[in-house]
């Protein structure tokens, strides 16, 4: 526990790690990564650099690259302390999922958070149970309340961190398995969290999802000043714009929806994931905006949730 603790000293500061992370920039991140490990002598910092590396890398869609560098690393016999090596199985099981194999990614977060708990690290704990509750659909719920509990219950302050993401997920989980009720509570208790800590646009995305989870309950007149106020503070990002088109449509205001429905089908044909996994949405989108001439009436129970 002592040499345990000694290489603990020598761990990335976790501030130093937000630094260099922007996850809506990937390729940035990883120069910001290499960057930092050519400055990095301490075993175990540059251990946790690589496998934030690896995972800028895996962002990029290069899971070679990004699988080697874990290799390289479970190859080593240079000392590291057990949070380094939690982090190792977390990137290989992200890896994994993002590369369309969730089943593999399993057994590789299930090492994580056991590792983390007996690590007694509960930031990675909750991360790992945050990914299981990702990959293991069938226990999403489960698995979203169990990091929910380490989050809140935690001594650690960057474990509370967790607790908007947890209960945004928790949200969707309930309200795609028919409970939008209580889903509706766990995206206020999101908005919530994120009020006291978290950035702009995360509190814009659990705004919209209050909204959202309102559409579901028949509650069209609460949830479009919501969604209004979102695009009038910007920025246009498809899915506000789709959703006001939705709530339009649900008015009976099919005019009132065309223009929304249009700068959805713009704004979210240019996403290169929902062009590969969800082309009928963005068709429907660009009819219901009169893009392909066709001035068919929405249809307001169709799915319309972000990808």
């Amino acid at each position: 526990m002592g040499d345990d603790a000694a290489l603990d000293d020598h761990r990335l500061d976790p501030d130093r790690l937000d630094q260099l992370w922007q996850f809506s920039d990937p390729i940035g991140s990883a120069r910001r990564f290499r960057d930092e490990l050519s400055t990095t002598a301490a075993p175990t910092a540059r251990a946790e650099l690589t496998t934030q590396l690896a995972r800028a890398l895996g962002l990029q869609g290069r899971f070679e690259e990004a699988e080697a560098l874990l290799d390289e690393l479970g190859a080593t016999s240079l000392p590291v302390a057990p949070a380094a090596l939690v982090r190792v199985d977390l990137e290989r099981g992200r890896l994994r999922n993002s590369d369309g194999r969730p089943a593999e990614a399993l057994p590789h977060f299930a090492a994580a958070l056991a590792a983390a708990e007996a690590a007694g690290d509960d930031f990675l704990a909750v991360d790992a149970a945050h990914m299981l509750a990702i990959a293991d659909r069938e226990n999403s719920l489960d698995w979203t309340r169990r990091g929910l509990a380490l989050a809140t219950t935690s001594a650690d302050p960057r474990a509370h961190r967790w607790a908007g993401a947890l209960h945004n997920n928790l949200g969707w989980a309930l309200h795609d398995a028919g409970d939008p009720a209580t889903a509706l509570s766990e995206f206020e208790r999101a908005e919530a969290a994120y009020h006291d800590i978290g950035t702009a646009e995360q509190r814009r995305i659990a705004r919209w999802a209050v909204a959202r989870c309102l559409r579901t309950l028949g509650r069209i007149a609460e949830a479009l000043p919501i969604q209004l106020e979102l695009h009038e503070n910007g920025p246009s990002d498809g899915y506000v714009e789709e959703e006001i088109g939705e709530l339009y449509c649900a008015s009976g205001d099919i005019e009132r929806a065309r223009p929304f429905f249009a700068a959805a089908a713009t704004l979210l044909g240019s996403d290169d994931w929902l062009v590969e996994h969800e082309p009928d949405r963005l068709t429907r989108l660009r009819k219901l905006g009169g893009l392909d001439g066709a001035s068919t009436p929405a249809d307001p129970g169709a799915p319309t949730d972000p990808g």
